[in-house]
């Protein structure tokens, strides 16, 4: 087996949570290229036609299932559906929402709505996807950079969320790792263009970039090369960490 033969991901299943628009469309594609079915699962699922599109375009299959990840019982229908699909061997837990509310008006309920979708959601979609996953799985948790540092707007349930969920992943990884075989990881992107970035204020993202050693924001390619990278056997030895990749953010 050569190098590159173990970014492969042939005669596998991954599910890609949050697959309808944004990263989890590259995720999903760059998935399929490494040669992964892929389980797409979002709440609107009339937009998850286009990235089943992608998915087929270069000759693998897609299976479409409209879910909430913060429902338990969702998440749970998309492990049941995605086993009958295939070996399931990938969760990217992708799914998530936004929030830039002032700490001191935020409601209880703004803030719950983040935390149940961005952390208790990819608790309970692990925790459904490692019940039908053999040894050798791999989750994927998309954390971000503002679980890291401040991004000096008021995102204080986003970050908080985040963060959580990098905790979430190292003690997943020390349960799941060595008992079922299954390695537990988190990527934190930087500034990618997403539906998310799109609700920024004017000129945020324009000064974010400027501020970056990079010198630019990411391109969506790059965060799915990371995540085929720890998907694949080629992060066989991986577990329990978190990648970040933001063109330099967390050093400014």
């Amino acid at each position: 087996m050569g190098i590159l033969d173990k970014f492969r991901l042939d005669g596998k299943v991954a599910i890609v949570t949050g697959a309808s628009s944004g990263l989890g469309v590259a995720f999903a594609k760059g998935l399929a290229e490494a040669g992964a079915d892929v389980v797409l699962a979002a709440r609107r699922a009339d937009k998850l036609k286009d990235t089943a599109a992608l998915v087929e375009s270069v000759g693998r299959r897609a299976l479409v299932v409209q879910a909430d990840v913060s429902q338990p019982d969702d998440c749970r229908e998309v492990a049941r559906a995605a086993a009958e699909f295939g070996t399931v061997a990938v969760l990217v837990n992708n799914a998530g929402v936004a929030s830039a509310v002032p700490a001191s008006r935020e409601t209880p309920e703004e803030f719950l709505g983040v935390m149940d979708v961005n952390l208790n959601g990819a608790y309970w979609m692990a925790q459904a996807a490692a019940s039908v996953m053999k040894s050798g799985g791999s989750i994927i948790n998309i954390s971000s950079v503002l679980g890291l540092v401040t991004g000096g707007i008021p995102q204080a349930a986003y970050s908080a969320s985040k963060a959580g969920l990098l905790g979430l992943t190292r003690d997943l990884a020390q349960q799941w790792t060595g008992r079922k075989g299954i390695r537990v990881n988190a990527i934190c992107p930087g500034f990618f263009a997403s539906e998310m970035t799109d609700q920024y204020p004017p000129g945020y993202l324009e000064k974010m970039q400027a501020a970056l050693p990079a010198g630019r924001i990411g391109d969506p390619e790059e965060l799915a090369a990371a995540v085929v990278f720890l998907a694949s056997p080629a992060g066989g030895y991986v577990t329990g960490e978190t990648l970040v990749v933001d063109g330099g953010a967390v050093i400014v």
